[in-house]
């Protein structure tokens, strides 16, 4: 029995890497301005709730090497920006903020009432860290994006946390939860299916 669940979540993981590299490599992301706001936090949630905490933190790392593959190829701008001047500081911030995000969602989301929580955290502490990493290491950077350091902060609340993070908050807010209940009403139509 224990390897059986072992089988589906190895499984279950796969399936998932799969959605996160269509999602990254085909679909991307939406571009505002030097930020893009994903939709593959979407399947590290789903790998959090139904697998636990290394199932996604392994896809939050594969979230986080396609990145990688963007900000070094030059698809995302403002990636490549922080990348031409500090290389390994910026795939570090990539691999790091994604990861983190994955493991901490699925730290939350030991039951099914928490599925709303670990879809926030995921959107949370991937902005977060991004905003750290860019307040300590891209400093320059922030105050060129942001016209002036007086606006550093207007900046960062309007257009990163105001645009970039609620979007990201709200998408898995609104399709976490249903894509499991969709999952669960197969599930069970499969078992039925299986008893008669």
């Amino acid at each position: 029995m224990k390897n059986s669940l072992f089988v589906r979540k190895l499984v279950g993981t796969a399936i998932l890497t799969a959605v996160v590299l269509s999602l990254q490599l085909v679909l991307g992301s939406v571009k505002f301005g030097p930020f893009n706001i994903t939709f593959t936090l979407v399947p590290i949630i789903l790998g959090a709730v139904l697998y636990g905490p290394l199932s996604a933190a392994f896809l939050g790392a594969v979230f986080g090497l396609t990145v990688c593959f963007s900000v070094i190829s030059g698809n995302d701008a403002g990636g490549f920006v922080l990348f031409s001047q500090r290389p390994i500081i910026t795939l570090l911030l990539c691999l790091v903020k994604s990861t983190a995000a994955g493991y901490l969602a699925g730290l939350f989301a030991k039951r099914k009432s928490t599925v709303y929580l670990s879809a926030a955290v995921a959107p949370l502490v991937n902005t977060g860290i991004f905003i750290l990493g860019l307040v300590v290491f891209f400093r320059d950077t922030l105050v060129l994006w942001a016209n002036g350091e007086e606006a550093v902060m207007q900046f960062i609340l309007f257009s990163i946390l105001g645009v970039n993070f609620l979007a990201e908050l709200l998408l898995n807010l609104l399709l976490v939860p249903v894509i499991l209940r969709i999952l669960a009403g197969v599930r069970f139509t499969k078992d039925e299916i299986e008893n008669i």
